[in-house]
Order: structure tokens, then C-alpha cells, then sequence
């Protein structure tokens, strides 16, 4: 049996998470277990960072929870493969710049920065469904149909990552602008969107990281 490591540190919607883990898990040897222990992350073959609200909120709630903070660095490190979700994913980048300055892990090169849509119209936060526009391919995306007639991903967030080096950059929302909806590299992945609430998408996304073996 296999194991995903869904990590709870008091921010994320983890039950809706969990099941739709599960689901994109049926059928096969693989367990999903929403945990704060350190030591059955470092078991687990596959680990999630979700994350809701406020990148610092986040940032001190992952840092409040004994060992996870380095674990998930020894973890990505060693080429486990690592998805994050939202905040999750923002925390990958090297600062959060929502309010105060806050360091992420820096496994991406970026910046989390508010979004500035040209169409002053679009109202911030960022909230609904959205097509995805593949800037490179990605294996976590084979199979999901995208583009203008695409299926589409559930959107809830003010801030994006600001890419320095855009080789990471796997897709795009059109928001008044390019939106940062994924990001990649090596053993690590994220998703702006909530693929949890995302339907047909969301669930062939977390099929395609239940088998990635980056």
C-alpha cells in the first residue's frame, strides 16, 4: 500500500481535500491520511500542502506544528513528489509579500504579489471558475483538456506567485492578465486553484500526482 500525506496545520479545507483524494484514489492500493505528525509525512510516499487565508497565517501555523517546517524540506529535498494547493503552493516561493514581507521555502523562484487586473472592473479577490492555458506541458496535466474550450478550475485568491524564472511557469488563468494557475519543478508542483473544488479537472489532476514519479 502507498500513502499521501495531507497536511493539517490548522489552514486549509481538509476534509473536502481528503475526499476528493480519495476519490481520485478509488480503486487502487493507495492510502490518504490528513496528518500533523512529522514522522508519517516522512513515511508517506507522496505529500499535499494545502493552505487557506493569509500567506504569514499560514507561514506561522506550518511553523507552529513541531518538525513539519524542516521535514518538508528534507522531504522535497530527497525528490518526494509534493503538490500544493493555494496557499500551499504560494508557500513554495521564496517571499509572500501580502501585508509584510514573509520567506517561503524558496523552491520556486518568485514572488507571492496581489493580482493587478488592467481591467479595473475585475474585482479582487479572484473568485470562480476559470480555463487553464498550458504555457509548457506538464505530465500532472496529460489527458485534461484546456484552453478556451477546456474544462475549468474553481479560483478563490487576491495574491499569485510572480515568477522570476518563467521555465517554472506550467499554466495561466486570463484574469485582466496572465494569473499564475501552475507552477512546477522536479519533484515539486502547485496549483493556484483549489483542484478539490474543481470537478472533472481537479480529480484528473490529483489521478495524474497519485502516479507522477517525477
Amino acid at each position: 500500500m502507498t500513502s499521501v500525506a495531507i497536511i493539517d496545520y490548522g489552514s486549509g479545507n481538509l476534509h473536502s481535500a481528503a475526499k476528493a483524494f480519495e476519490r481520485a484514489a478509488r480503486g487502487s492500493d493507495t492510502q490518504i491520511l490528513v496528518t500533523s505528525d512529522p514522522d508519517k509525512v516522512r513515511q508517506a510516499e507522496r505529500i499535499v500542502l494545502p493552505g487557506v487565508g493569509a500567506f504569514r497565517d499560514c507561514h506561522d501555523g506550518l511553523k507552529a506544528v513541531p518538525g513539519m517546517w524542516q521535514t518538508l524540506e528534507d522531504e522535497a529535498r530527497r525528490g518526494k513528489p509534493l503538490f500544493g494547493i493555494c496557499v500551499g503552493m504560494q508557500l513554495m516561493a521564496a517571499r509572500g509579500l501580502e501585508h509584510v514581507e514573509t520567506k517561503g521555502f524558496g523552491w520556486i523562484d518568485g514572488d507571492v504579489k496581489v493580482i493587478e487586473p488592467a481591467d479595473s472592473t475585475l474585482k479582487i479577490p479572484h473568485m470562480g471558475w476559470n480555463t487553464l492555458d498550458l504555457a509548457k506541458p506538464h505530465r500532472l496535466f496529460d489527458g485534461i483538456a484546456l484552453g478556451a474550450d477546456g474544462l475549468h478550475a474553481y479560483f478563490v485568491h487576491s495574491y499569485h506567485m510572480a515568477l522570476k524564472d518563467e521555465a517554472l511557469l506550467i499554466a495561466t488563468a486570463d484574469y485582466g492578465g496572465k494569473v499564475t494557475a501552475f507552477v512546477a519543478r522536479d519533484n515539486i508542483a502547485g496549483s493556484q486553484f483549489h483542484p478539490e473544488k474543481s470537478q472533472a479537472l481537479g480529480l484528473a489532476l490529483i489521478a495524474n500526482f497519485l502516479e507522477w514519479r517525477p
